[in-house]
């Protein structure tokens, strides 16, 4: 298993690993069809994987970056203050890659997941993705109809 205080993770933001800033290197190394192309295709992969310990092992910080991406063009999402986040601008995402994301974000919380072992004692890392999947399906505040 992978520790989140081993090399290759300083903090507990999306982008806060290796896996995800070369995520954003590479993001800003391509086109804007490119980008949505590269951020479609980690969700993708996560969001089909069996289990979470099965996925390729960058491949699971690269999706909580790809959803924080995708989360940053929602109505209550805020823009993506990271250093280490891409420094070009993103394309819009189709909104598909919105369910996509939540999906993915689903799959890397839900045992068994390296991941999440690996901040399960760390509330800011796991206030990230909570926060990420919130912008993405937020919680209904009241109810449709008085039951």
């Amino acid at each position: 298993m992978r520790e989140a205080t081993a090399v290759g993770f300083w903090d507990s933001s999306a982008f806060g690993n290796d896996d995800a800033a070369d995520f954003a290197g590479a993001l800003d190394e391509t086109t804007a069809q490119g980008r949505i192309e590269m951020v479609g295709a980690v969700l993708e992969r996560v969001a089909a994987t069996g289990l979470a310990e099965d996925l390729d092992a960058g491949d699971a910080p690269r999706a909580v970056a790809a959803a924080a991406l995708v989360a940053a063009q929602c109505p209550s999402g805020e823009p993506l203050c990271s250093t280490f986040g891409p420094s070009t601008s993103m394309p819009q995402f189709p909104g598909y890659l919105r369910q996509l994301a939540i999906v993915a974000l689903d799959r890397l919380v839900t045992p068994p997941s390296w991941l999440a072992d690996a901040w399960e004692n760390d509330p800011a890392w796991r206030r990230t993705v909570n926060d990420l999947r919130n912008v993405l399906d937020p919680p209904q505040r009241e109810a449709l109809f008085d039951l």
